[in-house]
């Protein structure tokens, strides 16, 4: 994987430790306190993005969930 901002490819091997001691400390954690932790990380995340690209996510959500719907239809009707 490249890391753009920092120029350089990124060590699969590290990565996969950094989410396996993030896997860890999650389960040594009570529920409120993980809910926190990636509330955070989402407020964070969308105030880096602009509203342009947050709107482009928000679309391909609606999309996906109206796809999803179509085919839940669909096997409600073949049963």
């Amino acid at each position: 994987m490249y890391d753009a901002a920092m120029g350089q490819k990124k060590n699969p091997h590290a990565q996969a430790l950094g989410r396996l001691g993030g896997a860890a400390r999650a389960e040594s954690l009570p529920q409120s306190q993980i809910s926190e932790i990636a509330s955070k990380g989402g407020k964070a995340r969308a105030e880096s993005l602009s509203a342009a690209r947050r709107s482009e996510i928000a679309k391909k959500a609606v999309a996906a969930r109206e796809r999803k719907r179509a085919q839940q239809q669909q096997r409600k009707g073949k049963s």
